[in-house]
């Protein structure tokens, strides 16, 4: 499985809002300039975010987007699938060996333990330890 661009900005938009919690809102121009990436664009993944119930828009000049919950209670899991949908390796169905339906089961499982165990709480304390924000990982 790879995550695409929408789940690790995603990712990014939601560590920014959680850096910046019980602050007031932050604006996606400042999210995008602060990281290099195309404003449009997170605005096309703040949606998904907001319908999901993970994040809040505020509106008016000093408005923007303020976390819905407490960073330590929203996983990586919740966000990654409201913007990639559900976690899979392969489809299973279309497996006909009983011992590899097996093999990607737990792969997913394992997967989805390991992003619905760590929360955004997790992850900007561990930013926070001097760990450079562009590191890139592949699953």
């Amino acid at each position: 499985m790879k995550i695409s661009t929408k789940g690790r900005y995603g990712l990014t938009i939601m560590m920014e809002l959680a850096a910046r919690y019980g602050e007031g809102p932050t604006s996606l121009k400042s999210i995008a300039e602060k990281n290099s990436l195309s404003e449009h664009y997170l605005e096309q993944l703040i949606a998904p975010l907001r319908n999901g119930g993970l994040v809040k828009s505020i509106r008016g000049a000093y408005g923007g987007y303020i976390l819905s919950r407490d960073p330590d209670t929203v996983t990586a899991g919740e966000i990654i699938r409201v913007l990639e949908g559900p976690i899979s390796v392969v489809d299973f169905a279309e497996e006909d060996d009983p011992a590899k339906r097996d093999l990607w089961k737990k792969i997913r499982d394992a997967i989805a333990d390991v992003i619905d165990s760590t929360t955004l709480g997790d992850l900007i304390a561990y930013r926070d330890k001097g760990e450079p924000d562009n590191y890139m990982f592949y699953i």
